[in-house]
């Protein structure tokens, strides 16, 4: 994959992504485990949309710190693009659909997961770095051992159990993102790589390795595509050319590459 076409193909990306989040908001059907927080703590400071977005993603940052895990272009990209373009992409959704009914709030639900999980394969297709709540999951992952589903799941239990009481949205698109967007990344990751997405092979390491082949191993049994919560494992097969680093150097308990936000 050309430099050019990756720099494209990584904007756009998180651009569809910070639209599918606008989307999912807009619908009031329920958004993102990691939205239910954002929107939640909005609620309780009156801060703009992409002010909590982007101060959670500095947090998100700071706990790679004791993890180990090795930021790439991709994840400043992430931190800023979406940060920068959430809001505007709130405010478009709402000016073109200003009072959704029943039916346009479907919809929009609908097209937010769609398009996430479209934006997503886009985004781990460059293979350049793991968003900043990616690299938690993935670094928690390499650092007990416990299987990427576990701790997918104890992240999302905690961000939208924590996001509801602060007053974000909890609803049936939580849980129809929850199921959907990792088969639609999966379907289309092949379009946004050259070599497509190859499945790792279901191999059960010992539950201490830290190694990413582990790790994609893993994902792999318990029936995980990549996703915007938790790519590491199949952004390896997506390509296989080097992830330029911004700094420090790999873990040497073999951390995983890090992908999507």
């Amino acid at each position: 994959m050309s430099p050019t076409r990756r720099t494209v193909q990584l904007l756009l990306g998180l651009l569809g992504y910070a639209l599918s989040m606008a989307l999912l908001i807009h619908a009031g059907q329920g958004g993102m485990p990691w939205d239910v927080l954002h929107q939640g703590v909005v609620r309780r400071t009156g801060l703009p949309f992409g002010v909590v977005v982007g101060s959670l993603s500095v947090l998100a940052l700071l706990a790679w710190i004791p993890l180990r895990q090795r930021p790439g272009i991709g994840t400043v990209a992430n931190v800023v693009v979406i940060t920068l373009t959430i809001d505007p992409a709130i405010a478009l959704v709402t000016r073109l659909v200003p009072d959704p009914g029943v039916a346009a709030s479907v919809a929009l639900a609908v097209g937010g997961i769609v398009l996430n999980g479209l934006a997503t394969a886009a985004y781990l297709g460059v293979r350049l770095g793991p968003g900043p709540r990616d690299g938690l999951m993935t670094g928690l992952v390499a650092r007990t051992g416990w299987s990427v589903r576990l701790v997918r799941t104890l992240l999302e239990v905690v961000v939208v159990t924590l996001g509801w009481a602060l007053g974000g949205t909890l609803g049936w698109a939580t849980v129809a993102y929850a199921l959907a967007v990792g088969p639609i990344v999966q379907l289309t990751a092949r379009w946004f790589a050259p070599r497509g997405l190859v499945a790792a092979p279901a191999v059960h390491a010992p539950a201490r390795s830290h190694g990413r082949e582990s790790a994609a191993s893993e994902a792999a049994a318990d029936g995980e595509p990549a996703s915007d919560v938790e790519p590491a494992s199949d952004v390896e097969n997506l390509s296989r050319e080097p992830v330029p680093a911004i700094a420090g150097p790999r873990p040497d308990e073999g951390g995983i590459p890090a992908s999507g936000r």
